[in-house]
């Protein structure tokens, strides 16, 4: 198995696509992770699908990550009388503990934690942004605003308070008690919600305790002034550009995807592009031309992943979401101009055996035509220096740890193959081009680029670097 394409793809569950054939379509279409998204569905449907992907893993003979979203705190008014109530701009408007349902004049928000963080002159954001309020006046239990942009406000209706940090955790009870179970189906990765700084994930790391890598949603506008600290704890960053969008200009976002994409590969973290991609595709058979080239501009940004929401999870084309998701991104890196963005960041080794052996092996595959890098790996840690130096040609990942294999499903350019560690040198050679040749990565003839760690099998020891040709 075998794709066209370096930058990979995830695609979210749903109703639409719960059925073990639809996951099995949506595989062969393109998809490299499954979504797993826990704001919806019970811990039942959760665990029916991954049963269904692990099935469809031992019968492709072939790695398949899976992310677990975690929901994070939801910030939301209480009730309104009669179900809402229509706001008119200039007019006042006062949020507070109490909870009576709202009507014209007030309305519950049953979140102390805000109250607290607020200040006269902060701007509330409400129903997605489509009402906005300003503080004119607050305390403990209650903040009196002016409404700027009216409309209705409806039960439960989302709050957003866009620039200020929150003393609130990212993980709710329902996240607690939802990663554990998570963890103890085996999944690769954590997606965090809510996440403001560093220590946000610093605790999630702490409860997953190695079991499973942690993948930050970069959501609101904390994260971005945090964001040098978030990319050096946490495993991987997704681009939540729709939350986003809610908290910040809707022009601010398109720089900012491209910041964090840039500062993902300096790091050589996997980032995932996210939200409303191929939108048009819940209810209709084609994106639209600008949706195609936004898919297109995240892949020419560098992107390791480019991700589908609700186009899979409850669209009426999952399958062909994914195909179409497909052709843009192996049409995008097939322009001569995509290998002359890619290249034309590239960033500096740092000062150690591993990083100098990675880079070295990218030029040399570049230098002798090689066919493919091949990175022997424990942990996971060498095939991501090997993606970040993002070479011409894929990058064959050889590893004795499955569950290493399925979390280098987001790393661009790796094809991952689970198989036991090699104890010499000439079973190292010898492994990597049979491998080569059996994956369709090779023909008789080629060159590889091998990287391995002796003493083989011990995690980030990558000190060789050995050049092999292919024989029969």
């Amino acid at each position: 198995m075998q794709r066209n394409r370096k930058v990979k793809i995830i695609a979210t569950l749903g109703p639409a696509s719960a059925a073990p054939e639809t996951i099995a379509a949506l595989f062969a279409a393109g998809v490299d992770c499954f979504r797993l998204n826990f704001s919806h569905g019970t811990q039942d449907d959760h665990k029916r699908n991954l049963e269904a992907i692990r099935a469809l893993e031992r019968k492709v003979n072939h790695p398949i990550g899976v992310l677990m979203d975690l929901q994070g705190p939801k910030l939301r008014v209480g009730r309104m009388q009669g179900g809402v109530a229509e706001l008119k701009p200039g007019a006042g408007f006062r949020l507070d503990l109490d909870t009576t349902p709202g009507d014209t004049t007030r309305a519950p928000l049953p979140h102390p934690e805000v109250f607290a963080a607020l200040k006269p002159g902060t701007d509330l954001l409400l129903d997605d942004g489509k009402l906005r309020l300003k503080v004119e006046d607050c305390g403990a239990d209650f903040a009196q605003t002016t409404v700027v942009t009216g409309g209705p406000l409806s039960d439960r209706k989302g709050v957003n308070v866009p620039g200020v940090l929150l003393p609130i955790s990212p993980l709710t009870e329902k996240d607690r008690a939802d990663l554990e179970f998570g963890l103890s189906l085996g999944v690769e990765w954590l997606g965090l919600s809510f996440v403001q700084r560093a220590e946000d994930v610093v605790e999630a790391k702490e409860l997953a305790k190695g079991r499973a890598a942690i993948m930050v949603k970069i959501e609101k506008p904390a994260a971005i002034q945090n964001l040098d600290g978030l990319i050096r704890e946490t495993d991987a960053v997704m681009v939540a550009r729709g939350d986003m969008g809610v908290e910040m200009p809707p022009e601010d976002v398109p720089a900012l995807q491209k910041r964090i994409i840039r500062a993902c590969r300096l790091a050589g973290k996997p980032v995932v592009v996210a939200t409303q991609m191929l939108d048009s595709m819940v209810h209709a058979p084609a994106p639209t031309r600008a949706e195609a080239s936004d898919v297109a501009t995240a892949v020419y940004d560098g992107a390791d992943v480019v991700m589908l929401s609700a186009e899979t999870a409850s669209g009426d084309y999952p399958v062909e979401s994914v195909r179409m998701m497909d052709r843009i991104a192996v049409r995008t890196e097939a322009d001569p101009l995509y290998r002359a963005l890619i290249h034309a960041l590239h960033p500096e080794p740092e000062p150690t055996a591993p990083d100098a052996i990675s880079a070295a092996a990218a030029q040399v595959a570049a230098t002798i035509g090689a066919a493919a890098v091949v990175s022997y790996t424990t942990s996971g840690s060498t095939a991501l220096r090997a993606a970040r130096e993002r070479p011409d040609v894929p990058i064959l990942v050889l590893t004795a740890r499955i569950e290493t294999a399925r979390r280098l499903s987001i790393s661009w350019g790796a094809h991952c193959v689970h198989t036991a560690d090699v104890t010499s040198f000439s079973e190292m050679v010898q492994k990597a081009c049979r491998i080569a040749r059996q994956e369709s990565l090779a023909k008789v003839g080629d060159k590889l680029a091998i990287t391995a760690g002796v003493p083989f099998g011990t995690p980030g020891s990558t000190n060789v670097l050995r050049i092999a040709t292919v024989r029969e």
